[in-house]
């Protein structure tokens, strides 16, 4: 089966393509570098050609709200575009859970853009939308500090690992199109102060973590429970402890 995966040399896609390849699959890892531009079509006819399974994980280069809405919009229209010329049998793209939910987060209309261009096209599809990654921790503590201080919400929260991410990923590219969205999880529920907390600590880093209500997330405010699956989902394998430790052994 060749697969190709747009944006397939971040932080999930390298994962998802070697998954694929140890499965016998024929796997291109798509991006600018690579020579494949979803933006301005370069190389996406050639990519395409005898494709059977497109996996978007693209992203945009700019979280600016109308930056990121034309991102998604554009690249879904000109991938899809590609994908209907080529015959492409299955599109599978990771969105973000609760996105339907957080309307005020310029980031989540962009995503929900792009959702709505998979839906209108004709190619079969699955759409798997994830909670936050483990790995961007140090990122919302960084964002969040303040005077050595973390200051951080108590909005439920449930990530998941890289790892988790890219397996469940990797398992849907090759069965049967949902046309239809699942959800994916990490094992574990926290409040956001706590999780970062633990994170903390585990590192030895001594910034202290300080709980608020407040309910803005990158620029919106959202729901207590939005960044968690409100229903059934597919939980990953990997908790905190687990995935501290292969954090530590790659240090």
């Amino acid at each position: 089966m060749k697969i190709v995966v747009i944006g397939g040399t971040g932080l999930i896609g390298t994962k998802v393509v070697a998954n694929l390849r140890q499965g016998g699959h024929q796997v291109i890892a798509a991006s600018p570098n690579t020579g494949v531009n979803t933006i301005t079509g370069e190389g996406l006819a050639e990519a395409m050609k005898d494709t059977d399974v497109v996996v978007d994980l693209s992203n945009s280069p700019s979280w600016e709200d109308k930056a990121v809405l034309d991102f998604f919009t554009t690249s879904g229209h000109n991938l899809l575009a590609a994908e209907v010329n080529a015959g492409v049998k299955h599109h599978l793209c990771l969105s973000i859970v609760g996105v339907d939910q957080m309307k005020n987060v310029g980031y989540m209309r962009g995503k929900m853009a792009q959702e709505a261009e998979i839906k209108k096209s004709t190619v079969p599809y699955t759409i798997i939308r994830s909670t936050q990654f483990l790995e961007f921790l140090p990122g919302i503590a960084a964002q969040a500090t303040k005077d050595n201080e973390v200051h951080l919400s108590r909005l439920k929260f449930q990530p998941i690992a890289s790892d988790d991410v890219a397996l469940f990923v990797a398992k849907a590219a090759v069965a049967k199109p949902l046309n239809g969205a699942m959800e994916i999880a990490g094992p574990e529920r926290f409040a956001m102060y706590e999780i970062v907390e633990r994170y903390l600590k585990a590192t030895n880093d001594p910034r202290k973590v300080v709980p608020n209500d407040d309910k803005h997330y990158y620029g919106g405010e959202i729901g207590e429970s939005d960044l968690v699956p409100a229903g059934k989902a597919n939980l990953g394998e990997l908790n905190f402890e687990k995935w501290m430790a292969t954090q530590l052994t790659k240090a």
